[in-house]
C-alpha cells in the first residue's frame, strides 16, 4: 500500500528548475505557475483526492488544468512525496521506496482471504460482473459475505442492475481500489505476460487463453444495465427506508 499525505510542505519549484518549460510568453508562463502553486495548495490540504473538475472550479479562468498538472506531477517524480494521478483525481503520497519509513505507523490490516482475493480480481478484470458471473467464472458459490467484506473496504461498489429475468446487481471497482493499488485507471491493471512474471499465472496456459479488457471508463453503465434507483438502494440497505406521513 502506498502510504499517504507528505509530512511536510514541500518548496516549490525554483525558476531554473528543469522541469519548467520556456515555451509560451513570459506572462502567460507566470499565470500557470501560480495556477500550479494553488493546485498544489489544494491537493495538499485535501484529505481525497482532488479532481481535475473541482480543480478547474477553484483556479483561474483558461488554465489548462491536465497540463498544469502534469508539469507539478514531474516536479514531484524525485521526491520525497509524489503526485499521483488516481482517476480523474490528484492526491500527494509518499514516495514508493520510501514507504518503508511509515510502517511503524502503519495500521495493521486483516488479510484477506483467498476467496476474497479471487472475488477481488475478477470484479476488477470483468466489470460489470454479477454474482452468478462470478461464480460461474470461480466454479463455486460466492459467499454474501466475500462481497460485503470487499465493499467495507470501499475497493468493491455496486454498479447498477443487470437488464435480464431477475435483474441482478452488477459490481465494479472504487477509486480507492485504484488508489491503494497505486493504478491510475483500472486499464493499468497487470496483463497476462506481468502476471506470468510475478508468479501469479501459469506459463502453461491453453493457446486460446486471453485476459479480459477492464473497462475504459468504469463508472460509465454498459448498454444492459440500468442504474441503481432509490428503490433499488432501499431494497439493497444502502439508503433509509423513506416513512410515509
Amino acid at each position: 500500500m502506498i502510504e499517504g499525505g507528505p509530512a511536510a510542505v514541500v518548496p516549490f519549484m525554483k525558476e531554473d528548475d528543469e522541469s519548467t518549460e520556456n515555451d509560451g510568453n513570459p506572462a502567460e508562463r507566470l499565470h500557470l505557475s501560480e495556477a500550479m502553486r494553488m493546485a498544489e495548495a489544494l491537493v495538499f490540504a485535501s484529505a481525497e483526492p482532488v479532481t481535475e473538475k473541482a480543480l478547474a472550479a477553484r483556479l483561474p479562468d483558461g488554465i489548462d488544468v491536465p497540463r498544469a498538472m502534469a508539469e507539478l506531477q514531474r516536479f514531484y517524480e524525485k521526491r520525497g512525496v509524489n503526485l499521483v494521478r488516481v482517476a480523474d483525481a490528484w492526491a500527494f503520497r509518499t514516495a514508493g521506496d520510501l514507504a518503508f519509513l511509515m510502517s511503524r505507523d502503519a495500521v495493521q490490516q486483516k488479510k484477506l482471504s483467498r476467496a476474497a482475493l479471487e472475488v477481488l480480481a475478477i470484479i476488477a478484470y470483468h466489470q460489470p460482473v454479477t454474482r452468478a458471473e462470478m461464480e460461474d467464472i470461480r466454479g463455486v458459490e460466492t459467499s454474501k459475505g466475500t462481497l460485503d467484506l470487499l465493499m467495507e473496504t470501499g475497493w468493491v461498489r455496486m454498479r447498477g442492475r443487470r437488464r435480464v429475468p431477475g435483474r441482478p446487481v452488477t459490481y465494479g471497482t472504487t477509486e480507492s481500489f485504484l488508489d491503494h493499488f497505486g493504478l491510475a485507471e483500472v486499464r493499468d491493471l497487470p496483463g497476462m505476460e506481468e502476471l506470468k512474471g510475478a508468479g501469479l499465472l501459469s506459463t502453461r496456459m491453453p493457446s486460446n487463453f486471453s485476459m479480459p479488457q477492464p473497462p475504459a471508463d468504469p463508472d460509465e453503465l454498459t448498454e444492459d444495465e440500468d442504474p441503481l434507483s432509490d428503490i433499488d438502494l432501499e431494497e439493497l440497505g444502502l439508503l433509509t427506508p423513506r416513512v410515509e406521513e
